[in-house]
């Protein structure tokens, strides 16, 4: 089932585009229509299963904004899952900017909160003894409740807030919605179910029993605007044969993509948007090693199977949890061994737990490398490589080669530090500086037709690209041929005696603030 499927309206689906949910996942798609529909639900589910969205979508439509009082209230065990739930509210209320949400909890100057409920909000997401806290202050009214959330409610009756709970529902109205989730269902849950809930139906997702390779798990504590430079660092570092890289979205592979191809990596995307013909392409390109970096989105990369997949990179901490035990389940296939490495922003590392949680496994932590650590593993590399050429021997050659320099005064140690200088620079220097063939890419005669990774999405325009080419390379605007834009790409063509020039310096640029990912074109594309 596909989230248009759910008769949502169209701001809630662009923001769910926006979050990049390729399709939803099983507690969503068997709780949104039945909550849609007003009824009771009560649903067996555990964090990392995406049921904070399975009863915030329904929960968000069923807000009247030419009201400001509180419709909905939502009750969870913590603060930290109470920011949780706000965070995902406001991302699904995106588009629908007069619906206000409010957090509350313990540990907040109450002050901020009381201001806050004072300019009226629709929707409050509590912990049941700071809400009960606002009840008995009267600041906090609740009788124009419609939805009522228990969230991780086994949790709540653990810490003891079944008291407290029962006290709250009864300043709520009777004909209310009421939805109840719980990663396990004791009798004291169907207890409160019986009480407070009108023929729920119920609902019950369960893990599947996955098993997790045995591989070298690790993540690396990393922020946002740092996971590009890192990510680059660990390629440079592992150097994998193959490696498939998951982002959690659709623009996501796309930008990704992009940044990775305009620092020379030979990478290719593959996401649920992408014809199938286009998908058996880069499936097959990747398999032949024609590419050795696969990014990815969780729905686009089922049934890869490809053997000599060394390493994953999750630069996405996964929606779900067991998304997590698919992904490295790429890696360490028939017998090999493989490595899987999470990028977790600090706000994450909930989630962290919860995948060794259901997964029963530790994933050590890793330092996040520095640039003197991939300068070491090219050094490293660089002497394994003379080892092996010292040992295969038919050297005398060169030896002599090099004795008739050191006539001139030049020591052997010289000549061996200026050859090592030569060769880790010229490495440094590849990606850009590489002659590349420019045959055969659908040009005019005399023209080389390249590809660029904007369009229309980005906001680029024809002067965009003639200008940005022309600044940065010197080269007449007027010289440049055809343009064409497309949505998430583009193609220009360039004089065939100024097309390396053009490659070399625009492999690091931009246009309009997006890496060019330039590349000769296919004569079909």
């Amino acid at each position: 089932m596909q989230f248009q499927e759910f008769g949502i309206s169209r701001e809630i689906l662009r923001a769910v585009e926006d979050l990049g949910f390729e399709e939803p996942t099983p507690i969503q798609g068997l709780a949104i229509p039945l909550l849609l529909q007003g009824k009771d639900v009560t649903g067996q589910a555990q964090t990392g299963t995406g049921k904070t969205a399975a009863f915030g979508i329904p929960l968000i439509e069923r807000i009247d904004t030419s009201e400001r009082t509180v419709q909905a209230l939502v009750l969870c065990p913590t603060r930290e899952l109470a920011i949780q739930i706000a965070e995902e509210f406001s991302r699904l209320a995106k588009y629908k900017p007069r619906i206000g949400i409010l957090p509350i909890y313990g540990g907040q100057p109450i002050e901020r909160q009381l201001r806050a409920l004072n300019l009226g909000v629709h929707i409050v997401i509590g912990t049941p003894g700071r809400v009960l806290d606002h009840l008995d202050r009267g600041t906090l009214s609740l009788a124009k409740v419609k939805v009522l959330v228990l969230d991780e409610a086994d949790q709540m009756l653990d810490m003891g807030f079944l008291e407290d709970i029962e006290t709250i529902i009864s300043d709520v109205p009777r004909d209310r919605q009421t939805l109840l989730f719980s990663a396990t269902m004791p009798q004291q849950i169907l207890a409160i179910t019986k009480k407070f809930q009108k023929s729920p139906e119920f609902v019950k997702v369960t893990h599947q029993e996955l098993t997790v390779p045995s591989i070298e798990q690790t993540y690396i504590e990393v922020r946002e605007r740092d996971k590009l430079d890192v990510l680059c660092r660990l390629i440079d570092i592992y150097d994998p044969k193959l490696a498939l890289v998951f982002s959690n979205t659709k623009r996501g592979v796309d930008e990704l993509s992009g940044h990775l191809r305009a620092r020379g990596y030979f990478v290719e995307g593959l996401h649920g948007d992408m014809k199938q013909s286009q998908r058996d392409r880069v499936m097959a390109r990747f398999r032949g090693g024609g590419i050795d970096v696969l990014i990815a989105t969780d729905v686009a990369a089922r049934g890869i199977d490809v053997e000599e997949v060394d390493t994953v990179f999750n630069y996405d901490v996964p929606q779900d949890v067991e998304y997590y035990v698919h992904r490295i389940g790429r890696t360490g296939r028939a017998g090999r061994g493989g490595r899987a490495i999470t990028f977790v922003a600090p706000k994450e590392i909930y989630k962290l737990r919860e995948i060794q949680k259901f997964a029963k496994i530790q994933i050590s932590r890793q330092p996040v490398p520095t640039a003197e650590d991939v300068e070491a593993t090219k050094t490293r590399h660089f002497f394994d490589r003379i080892r092996r050429t010292i040992a295969d021997g038919d050297l005398d050659k060169y030896t002599k080669l090099i004795e008739r320099e050191m006539v001139t005064g030049t020591s052997s140690l010289e000549i061996a530090a200026a050859l090592m200088k030569m060769q880790l620079e010229a490495g440094a220097e590849e990606s850009a500086g590489e002659p590349v063939s420019f045959e055969g890419t659908g040009a005019e005669p005399g023209y080389v037709r390249f590809y660029l990774a904007v369009g229309r999405k980005h906001g680029v325009s024809p002067k965009d690209i003639v200008g940005a080419i022309a600044n940065e390379t010197g080269i007449s605007g007027k010289s440049i041929g055809a343009i064409r834009i497309l949505e998430e790409y583009s193609f220009v063509e360039i004089p065939m005696d100024q097309a390396q020039q053009v490659y070399d310096i625009m492999a690091d640029r931009t246009i309009r603030g997006n890496p060019t990912g330039i590349a000769p074109a296919n004569r079909r594309s």
